[in-house]
């Protein structure tokens, strides 16, 4: 029993860290941001509440009969709205004191008079609370789980006109009473299928797990529920890329947890070490770090030096010595990125070989050169594309063979790094160019961005800006009824038959 006890004290540790992987990519959306979805919310809601279908209305109270159909919203005014963080609910979104417009149609039958036409009404003070809870579903996207809504509406007036006025204004208030009840049951089944039927639909453009370009692709998926504050929502991503050919592959986070203390901007992305990393190796992987150049692609000026070199001397005394060169660079394992508050660096070790390619014959190499590279990186993002700018900033070859070698290649050194910085550099840049998407709904950008260093980390802050409306978007990725759903939320037509009523 104790040796038990012994043993899950050991692993506890293990554990714990396991349950609480550190992300790789972290998202962090302030109140300045919430301010910003509300207002684009709140647009939303008009729209849907607008939308509203309420069931028609007949009864009968003694001689007077009604029967009130094509209830349709002409106006909401939503003056006194708010959407807060908080925390163990998530987002808590409510409107007071709000009036809403109506028009339906009438059709009265009092003892012999009948009437019909339309009737204009407003139902003031209604007030809506709701709650969203948001969650990490199984494939770890972002999904409001569950809604929780309350409704009510403290007064409606309905004016009537016409021969009968007086008395539809004297037994009207039955009319009032229906409606007033039929118009707060619909509010909140309306903003139950807007949140987790519509607003779901928008969250499924956040990519997840998608594909960089044809030879990785990145997994975004959520490790954990967001953590809520009163002032934050924050968001931990896996944030690791794989190579295509080994899509299951895994690479350990042992990169320094990013920690975002910044609220000034609407928004803040932390990337880690592992972030970019897990690129490098999955591109390793994928055997695409290298680079080739024959013949006239080699620079004229080095390919003279080359022939003029010890190396050179010694191994091209034979009769192939006017046959192209070929020029081989290979990285020779993963790249490792370091983030510091003074800037980010990228470290390469590759091997250079220097081949003599006769026509028809097998290549005949002449050296293998061993390079140390440091390479300056500059982050920036652009809409919502992250990318990486390199930069050579040190460089230095040896041979692995000898030191006298090592010694001969000395001279090669300025021309060398000439060529990565004019020919190879700007072949991984264009590589880079296209960048990766941040992991943000469709229709949504950043603005004025801001990247500032840290230890082991890096921070983009910025604002947000709607390229798209949340309707255009959600319209787009609507969800389909079926033809079963829509003829049994279609409202029947109202008979104009006096017998019917």
């Amino acid at each position: 029993m104790a040796a038990g006890s012994c043993l899950l004290l050991l692993l506890l540790p293990s554990l714990v860290t396991a349950s609480h992987s550190p992300p790789g990519c972290k998202i962090r959306i302030t109140s300045k941001g919430l301010d910003l979805v509300k207002q684009e919310g709140l647009r939303f809601v008009e729209q849907e509440l607008q939308n509203i279908t309420v069931s028609d209305l007949h009864g009968n109270e003694g001689q007077f009969q009604y029967n009130i159909s094509q209830v349709k919203v002409t106006d909401l005014q939503l003056a006194f709205s708010d959407l807060n963080f908080q925390p163990q609910q998530h987002l808590v979104f409510n409107i007071n004191n709000a009036s809403i417009s109506l028009r339906f149609r009438r059709q009265l039958l009092y003892w012999f008079f009948y009437d019909i036409g339309s009737i204009n009404a407003s139902a003031d003070g209604v007030f809506i609370y709701t709650v969203l809870q948001l969650a990490k579903d199984e494939a770890g996207r972002l999904k409001i789980s569950n809604m929780t809504c309350n409704a009510s509406i403290a007064r409606m007036h309905a004016g009537f006109s016409g021969t009968l006025r007086k008395v539809y204004e004297f037994l009207g208030t039955f009319i009032v009473t229906g409606m007033r009840f039929l118009l707060s049951q619909q509010i909140c089944p309306s903003l139950e299928h807007a949140s987790l039927v519509l607003l779901n639909s928008l969250l499924d453009t956040v990519p997840v797990r998608n594909y960089v370009d044809e030879h990785i692709g990145i997994d975004y998926s959520l490790l954990r529920d967001p953590s809520v504050s009163t002032d934050t929502l924050d968001l931990d991503f896996k944030g690791m890329f794989f190579p295509r050919v080994r899509e299951d592959q895994e690479l350990e986070n042992h990169a320094v947890e990013p920690v975002i203390k910044e609220t000034e901007r609407m928004v803040y992305v932390a990337f880690s070490e592992y972030f970019f990393d897990s690129a490098m190796h999955s591109y390793f992987q994928a055997g695409v770090l290298t680079i080739e150049l024959q013949g006239e692609k080699v620079p004229k000026d080095l390919e003279v030096l080359l022939r003029a070199t010890f190396f050179g001397t010694i191994f091209m005394l034979s009769p192939s010595v006017d046959a192209p060169l070929r020029l081989v660079l290979q990285v020779s394992a993963p790249p490792r990125c370091t983030i510091k508050p003074s800037g980010t660096s990228v470290s390469v070790s590759a091997f250079l070989n220097i081949s003599l390619v006769p026509p028809d014959r097998p290549p005949v190499q002449l050296s293998s050169m061993a390079m140390e590279t440091k390479l300056s990186a500059k982050v920036f993002l652009q809409g919502k594309a992250l990318r990486v700018q390199l930069d050579l900033r040190r460089f230095r070859i040896y041979s692995k063979q000898s030191a006298l070698e090592s010694l001969a290649l000395f001279s090669l050194q300025a021309p060398l790094k000439t060529l990565l910085q004019l020919t190879i550099m700007p072949i991984i840049n264009e590589r880079t160019k296209k960048g990766v998407q941040i992991p943000l709904p469709e229709g949504m950008d950043f603005t004025r961005e801001v990247v500032t260093n840290h230890a082991g980390f890096l921070t983009v802050g910025a604002d947000l800006h709607f390229s798209k409306g949340l309707r255009e978007v959600i319209e787009k990725y609507r969800p389909v009824p079926t033809a079963a759903v829509y003829s049994s939320s279609r409202p029947a037509e109202p008979s104009l038959d006096p017998s019917s009523l």
